[in-house]
């Protein structure tokens, strides 16, 4: 579907996740390792890993309603609900990772999701500790150690 955000274009990846697109494609290749795409019930994914992950980090980043984030993506809302409570708890930070939690609450303001929240549930933990996880993996410059065990 034409005019779609889509993490096949690097142009895209920076705005919404604040990652360089090598950055954001090593967080990929870490939900690829933990489980991402394994076989499960009923309809595949409506979308590739990656735009799954851009997805998710966009709605944490943003915070579009789900309405708006599955127009942007060429899908339904119902789609895009069940993919954010899907790969957000594998996008959050291992607990044996340790996040420079200073660092973080000084980056809170750059995502919008924080700031008027509209997660049920576990997605506010799923989100800070995500957040926490991007913000890491920006500041270790290719240090793969930040992106937890495997």
């Amino acid at each position: 579907m034409a005019g779609v955000i889509t993490a096949s274009k690097p142009s895209w990846i920076a705005p919404f996740t604040g990652l360089r697109p090598r950055q954001f494609g090593k967080l990929v290749t870490v939900l690829r390792r933990e489980g991402a795409d394994a076989v499960r019930k009923g309809r595949p994914w409506s979308l590739p890993r990656e735009d799954r992950a851009l997805l998710v980090e966009a709605y944490w980043r943003t915070n579009l309603t789900m309405r708006q984030l599955a127009a942007s993506f060429g899908m339904s809302k119902s789609a895009a609900d069940r993919i954010a409570d899907h790969l957000g708890p594998m996008l959050a930070l291992q607990r044996q990772v340790r996040a420079r939690v200073e660092h973080v609450f000084a980056r809170m303001k750059t995502w919008k999701i924080l700031r008027d929240c509209r997660l049920k549930g576990d997605g506010v933990h799923h989100a800070m500790l995500g957040i926490a996880r991007m913000h890491n993996l920006a500041l270790a410059r290719g240090d793969s150690k930040i992106l937890g065990p495997g």
